[in-house]
């Protein structure tokens, strides 16, 4: 049985600055490192990036020494970019995770690993904490019950023939998870709990809260 991990890392992080988010440093460790290290010891056979070209030499600098860690171009949307993980390489599940997402435990891969040999598709999630309201022309039209709603992260882990065939199905759309496009197939995905400090790196101020949870 053969686990894959696909580490998006594709994006040009326009919202960040003139610097690539990935190789901004903490701690004196670039952030794609910490979340390929999360991986790395995990239950995993092989780990593939796909990165935006602009980034790739730099990546290849910083895990020549790791075996096995494969870089590959990605695409121009992050469904591109998983999808071309996918098919670089078959195997039985894969685990599909942000690169900018570096708190993430190891001890957190290897569930989704387990869970997804019986549930085929799953994200990991928190509950909504925040009144959430629908608005429509700068006017409230209603507050959602936030008893069932919930924030999605990734891990998000499935059978690799299963999310094989929705990238198919849904090629050049531009679904934001993969998760998405297993429900757009009317087939299950299941949750696991994940954690508010799993947070995706997205501006400036965000490595300032980063830096604070890793050093936890």
């Amino acid at each position: 049985m053969k686990i894959n991990a696909i580490i998006t890392a594709g994006g040009t992080s326009s919202r960040f600055g003139n610097k690539n988010k990935l190789l901004e440093l903490i701690n004196g460790k670039e952030v794609i490192k910490y979340t390929v290290d999360a991986f790395r010891y995990a239950n995993v056979d092989e780990i593939i990036i796909c990165a935006n070209l602009s980034i790739m030499d730099e990546l290849k600098e910083i895990f020549k020494d790791y075996e096995k860690v494969r870089i590959i171009e990605g695409g121009a949307t992050r469904q591109q970019s998983v999808y071309n993980g996918l098919l670089a390489d078959k195997c039985d599940y894969v685990v599909i995770h942000d690169g900018a997402r570096p708190i993430i435990s190891t001890e957190l891969i290897n569930i989704c690993i387990e869970m997804v040999k019986e549930q085929k598709a799953l994200t990991v999630v928190t509950k909504t904490i925040d009144t959430i309201k629908e608005v429509e022309n700068g006017k409230i039209i209603k507050t959602i019950d936030r008893a069932k709603l919930y924030n999605t992260q990734t891990p998000q882990a499935f059978e690799y023939e299963l999310i094989l065939d929705a990238h198919k199905k849904y090629e050049g759309k531009n679904f934001t998870d993969d998760a998405g496009m297993i429900e757009k197939m009317r087939k299950p995905v299941y949750i696991i709990d994940g954690s508010y400090k799993n947070i995706k790196i997205t501006t400036r101020s965000d490595i300032a809260l980063a830096k604070i949870y890793l050093e936890e």
